[in-house]
């Protein structure tokens, strides 16, 4: 057999691992590159990526019990569609976690981190007066991923990465009238409210009925459910 070459052997050396993969496909499904229904070609993605094909065929199996992939028998991988079911479920258990995640920091001792929801609260209240869509949801994601952290419980953030993964598209587009914009950021108040001020028990109601209400804005969405 031939000998392999030393740039074959250098780029098997740095060809991406299965983790490294299933990171740059939950990315490019979360961000929408990749959508519900669409085939994730291993060849188109092997070229892109470097990866070999068994890094890339685990990454899928992976992929798969995170719920993000469909393996079918002859025709490969795909991207998971959603139910409208399966949404709220999935909405179901953010009540829970996010609720949890809201109380957590409430409770906890710190200081730089609530500081920090407060200027995220104070940058999304100007953009609610200016109707910005696009920095609104930015803002938005930023604000439940510090509550994420505040709350200092690694399992908690694991599931919600998890779950908001085959949502992330559907979450921005709820900011899709300055009126809705306006009633979530009335929730974000309230919740922010609670968090600096040590209320645990209404930190933890009101982030749940803000989660219930982003349910609500989606049964608007119909089409995105397709």
């Amino acid at each position: 057999m031939p000998r392999n070459t030393a740039a074959t052997q250098s780029q098997k050396k740095n060809a991406p691992t299965t983790k490294e993969m299933c990171d740059w496909l939950r990315e490019r499904i979360r961000r929408g590159r990749f959508v519900p229904g669409q085939r994730l070609v291993e060849a188109d993605i092997i070229s892109e990526t470097g990866a070999s094909r068994v890094r890339v065929r685990e990454a899928f199996q992976r992929l798969e019990g995170e719920g993000l992939v469909e393996i079918e028998e002859f025709r490969g991988a795909s991207v998971k569609r959603f139910t409208p079911g399966e949404i709220r479920q999935i909405y179901r258990a953010r009540m829970a976690l996010e609720g949890l995640a809201a109380a957590e920091f409430a409770g906890a001792d710190a200081p730089d981190l609530k500081k920090q929801l407060k200027e995220i609260q104070d940058e999304m209240d100007e953009w609610e007066e200016n109707g910005g869509h696009d920095r609104f949801a930015m803002l938005n994601n930023s604000w439940h991923q510090l509550i994420l952290d505040g709350a200092g419980n690694e399992y908690v953030k694991q599931f919600i990465s998890y779950l908001t993964v085959p949502i992330y598209r559907l979450l921005f587009s709820t900011f899709y009238t300055k009126e809705r914009i306006r009633l979530a950021n009335a929730d974000h108040r309230k919740i922010t409210s609670a968090i600096l001020e040590g209320r645990v028990d209404d930190a933890e109601r009101a982030m749940r009925q803000h989660i219930s209400d982003g349910l609500n804005a989606l049964s608007e969405l119909d089409s995105q459910f397709h």
